[in-house]
């Protein structure tokens, strides 16, 4: 493991992380990254909220355009009202 890991690649990754679709050492990149950086951190946490969110009301219904990103905003002001 290098654990040289920029934003960018972490960023790009958190999906896959998520998802557990890493390699193990990507996976461990990601994760001591995580741990690390503020700004990852924080994006990590918003995009695993809004994912618990979404897998928790699927349904085979399609949301109308703009939910996502009101539903991003609403996460962020929550989750920055916590820390």
């Amino acid at each position: 493991m290098s654990g040289d890991m920029g934003c960018k690649d972490c960023l790009e990754k958190l999906d896959p992380y998520l998802d557990r679709e890493l390699e193990p050492t990507e996976f461990e990149e990601v994760r001591v990254h995580l741990e690390r950086c503020g700004g990852c951190g924080e994006a990590f946490v918003v995009e695993r909220v809004f994912l618990d969110q979404l897998r928790g009301s699927a349904t085979a219904a399609v949301a109308p355009p703009g939910v996502r990103e009101r539903l991003i905003l609403r996460i962020r002001r929550e989750v920055g009202n916590v820390t």
